[in-house]
């Protein structure tokens, strides 16, 4: 298979950045407002690529509806007042995206993560000015599985999609690349539960560090003058 690729896109939360404990610790603060034990990291790190609902549902189980939007609205608040104590790039990422500059390939980042949190989340790292495209999961009226953000992702690039990978650690991630004609790559290190099976999501193959991207590239890069090798 021949890979005329030249811009790298990643899901934010358990593939660019390990937010977890950031929102773990958001998590307990909600479930000690209400007088309930906390949940241990372990058991809400996997949790996190299923948004903030997924995480109060986690908490607070026999909350009915409305009760739970009311929690989720609550549990946002908290995280937004401490985005990133601890939240940073995941192990090798710093290297990849320096080498992704030195090659003059653009980066960016498409996440349902509304852009209230993005944005400044991005900010604190010193990573959004690094980001030829930025997509939040407010952006358009569709997020992913639906593959328009990463159609919007790709014009900010300049470049058209096949030229893009998308990285990704949940299934929704790999349908949305899929669906926009990207090659997609699945973040082993990111947060998938024992429940979920990555083998069948239908991505283009499964990283267990960043840098394998670059093995994986060469493996089927295309050869013509003018193209990133």
């Amino acid at each position: 298979m021949t890979r005329e690729l030249g811009s790298v896109l990643f899901d934010l939360d358990g593939t660019l950045l390990d937010t977890a404990p950031d929102m773990h610790a958001a998590l307990v603060t909600l479930m000690a407002e209400h007088d309930r034990a906390p949940l241990a990291f372990e058991v809400v790190r996997n949790f996190v690529s299923h948004g903030s609902r997924a995480l109060v549902d986690l908490a607070f189980p026999d909350a009915d509806p409305a009760f739970a939007e009311h929690l989720k609205k609550r549990y946002l608040e908290i995280y937004a007042r401490d985005l990133c104590r601890t939240t940073a790039l995941f192990p090798g990422l710093a290297d990849l995206l320096d080498t992704c500059e030195a090659r003059g390939w653009p980066v960016g980042v498409v996440t349902n993560k509304p852009g209230w949190l993005t944005d400044p989340l991005l900010e604190a790292l010193g990573l959004h000015s690094r980001m030829a495209a930025v997509v939040s999961g407010d952006t358009l009226p569709q997020r992913k599985p639906a593959p328009e953000p990463m159609w919007l992702a790709a014009r900010q690039t300049g470049l058209p999609p096949e030229r893009h990978c998308y990285w990704g650690d949940a299934e929704r991630d790999i349908a949305a690349g899929r669906a926009a004609g990207m090659p997609t790559l699945i973040a082993n290190w990111g947060y998938i539960d024992a429940n979920q099976r990555p083998d069948q999501w239908g991505a283009d193959a499964a990283l267990e560090q960043p840098n394998d991207f670059w093995a994986w590239y060469a493996d089927g890069a295309a050869t013509e003058p003018g193209l990133a090798s």
